[in-house]
């Protein structure tokens, strides 16, 4: 079995000679086995104090056989690259279930699932896999008041997300990640928070791996929620020398294209893109097919704008395998040589000269 440095060399190799695939939506794979709150609580949760249905984080502790069989769905569909099922598994949004103790161990557990799945496709196959330790934004937001009445509200500081964001790095890397991803980015100071902690915990652990960062465009005003457009969301993460850059969820294929070409015009560094299979219905619910999902991704693979695609909401193992089948016999994008200038950011980015 290969270690975890081969593998960072084997990502850095196979991203110079094809598109790399990640998988699709863990949550929309969840709803799907239906689980009622027992089926979320499990034998050791059987007693909490407080409804835990909703918990996706928590099922890699109380059912981690459904989360290993939808990363084995993926694997299988041609997933070069899985996230780890800890979108949430940060201790702020643990505290909705009083649950921020095992914040830690559902990080550890949702690594090594992922892992046990990677490293069983590799030894039947001899196909590598990586593991994304996948970090999502907490359900506060740093940059904006949640109060309309008063502005200057802040409901989380930085520093407690960055707290926070350590402790979640620490278990995905215990547990045997690959890469951290830090994805659907609507607050870039948020982001911010998570890419400083994640460099402390690289600098503590002794192991640095590559970053993957994904930034989400809330609407068609083509900004995230914390107002920034692509290009200056990207001058204020540039910092952190990313594996890559992309975007996520919020919008489908055909309305996300734009924001997509605009970043590879502009970052040195590989491009991501995993939009959600279309927008969602009246029942919020997602009818793309997997075929029109593909079919709109394809123009992006030959018009050579991506390194690395897959799905996000309402995305199955079905839509990862078109998406493959659609992107396969086209190249990657080649990484641009920007020329150095000023580049800073506010909500517009500014280059002089």
């Amino acid at each position: 079995m290969s270690t975890r440095t081969e593998r960072i060399t084997a990502l850095h190799k196979a991203a110079a000679e094809r598109i790399l695939i990640i998988d699709g939506a863990m949550g929309t794979m969840i709803q799907s086995y239906k689980l009622d709150e027992a089926g979320y609580r499990g034998t050791r949760f059987k007693d909490w104090t407080r409804d835990v249905k909703g918990n996706n984080d928590l099922l890699s502790l109380s059912q981690p056989q459904i989360i290993r069989e939808i990363h084995d769905k993926y694997l299988a569909c041609g997933a070069d690259i899985h996230e780890t099922n800890t979108f949430n598994a940060q201790r702020i949004s643990m505290a909705d279930y009083g649950m921020e103790e095992l914040a830690y161990e559902i990080n550890v557990a949702g690594a090594r699932i992922a892992r046990e799945a990677a490293d069983a496709c590799e030894q039947a196959t001899g196909r590598v896999a990586w593991v994304a330790g996948a970090i999502g934004p907490t359900n506060r937001t740093a940059s904006i008041s949640p109060d309309v009445n008063n502005p200057g509200y802040r409901n989380v500081s930085f520093d407690v997300l960055r707290e926070a964001y350590c402790e979640q790095t620490r278990g995905l890397i215990e547990g045997g990640a690959d890469i951290i991803l830090i994805e659907t980015i609507f607050d870039t100071l948020n982001a911010k928070a998570a890419g400083f902690a994640v460099l402390d915990t690289f600098e503590a652990t002794g192991v640095t791996l590559p970053i993957m960062i994904s930034g989400t465009i809330t609407d068609l005003s083509g900004r995230t929620l914390s107002g920034q457009t692509p290009e200056a969301f990207w001058y204020s993460v540039q910092h952190l020398k990313p594996f890559s850059i992309g975007l996520n969820c919020a919008l489908g294929a055909e309305t996300m294209r734009p924001y997509i070409a605009e970043l590879a015009g502009v970052a040195d560094t590989l491009i991501s893109a995993y939009p959600n299979a279309g927008l969602p219905n009246a029942m919020g619910e997602y009818d793309e097919s997997p075929d029109d999902m593909a079919c709109q991704i394809e123009p992006w693979a030959k018009d050579g704008i991506v390194n690395i695609v897959g799905g996000c909401c309402g995305s199955t193992p079905d839509h990862i395998g078109h998406i493959k089948a659609h992107v396969q016999t086209y190249g990657p994008r080649r990484v641009p040589v920007i020329a150095p200038r000023l580049r800073l950011s506010g909500l517009e980015p500014f280059v002089h000269g």
